[in-house]
């Protein structure tokens, strides 16, 4: 699970009017491909990507850092030591050095790092990014955005409260997303919060009063499933509770369980579970 964010208050005065505009999505209810379809490729490639768009999801869940000459690629830890067959952190390589890794696969191909461009190229009017919004430049990330007329088609997640500010101020109209901050408990916690910051989507608010509010603030709920033992069990338990989306490690089976029990443009309660 990703750290839950505290957005400081002095982060969002006169911020609070941006509109919650979500990316558009076929589906009413929205499926996320954690680090893209890495079921059968490595996570946060291409070839990821491509798969998270043929399965049929609706987002690709994308991590990004910036190299050491400012370069954005796709990474999900600091270090590309798990991922690749180089060792070092992202941010003390060049876009040259990480180019030349290999990413470490099963299946025998050659799988490269891909930089921000090359994702943006790949997902443009085919697929919607959900950002994991690592440790990168937001201008220089803003501007490739905008360079590949993706404005519409991402969501960014924050992980530190300094991001909130910096999205704001580069670009107030891109959605953003967060963990339910620390330190706040209670429906009227919440309500406070919501009136000073605005956020698109919550991944972390499961109670029925919490969730209330974030109605009231037209703040979208999207769980995380993905768990070692994910499966139909742990999706309808999600659903169960009313929200708009989930994010997970099995996009593929999860929207064959979805259409098979007609639940992709709504939600019930009432599923089969198998």
């Amino acid at each position: 699970m990703k750290a839950a964010i505290y957005l400081a208050a002095a982060c969002c005065l006169a911020m609070n009017t941006y509109a919650q505009t979500l990316p558009a999505t076929r589906n009413k209810f929205v499926v996320v491909a954690h680090r893209g379809n890495h079921v059968q490729v490595p996570e946060n490639t291409v070839a990821a990507i491509e798969e998270t768009i043929r399965c049929g999801a609706d987002y690709a869940e994308l991590d990004l850092r910036t190299t050491k000459d400012g370069q954005l690629v796709l990474m999900h830890n600091a270090t590309v030591d798990k991922m690749t067959d180089g060792k070092g952190n992202v941010a003390d390589l060049t876009l040259a050095e990480i180019k030349q890794l290999q990413v470490r696969s099963t299946d025998g191909k050659v799988y490269r790092v891909p930089t921000f461009a090359e994702a943006l190229q790949a997902c443009k009017g085919r697929l919607n990014i959900y950002l994991d919004f690592k440790a990168a430049d937001v201008p220089e990330t803003w501007k490739q955005l905008q360079a590949a007329g993706m404005e519409k088609q991402v969501i960014v997640y924050l992980n530190e409260k300094e991001q909130y500010k910096a999205w704001r101020s580069t670009a107030p109209e891109v959605p953003l997303m967060a963990s339910l901050p620390d330190g706040i408990s209670t429906p009227e916690q919440l309500d406070s919060f919501l009136k000073k910051v605005r956020i698109a989507v919550f991944d972390n608010i499961t109670t029925p009063e919490m969730m209330a509010v974030a109605r009231k603030y037209n703040v979208a709920i999207w769980l995380d499933v993905q768990t070692p033992t994910e499966g139909p069990a742990h999706w309808q338990a999600a659903m169960s509770k009313g929200i708009q989306g989930v994010q997970t490690d099995h996009p593929e089976a999860l929207i064959n369980y979805l259409n098979a029990n007609r639940l992709r443009d709504g939600i019930t309660t009432t599923a089969s579970v198998q």
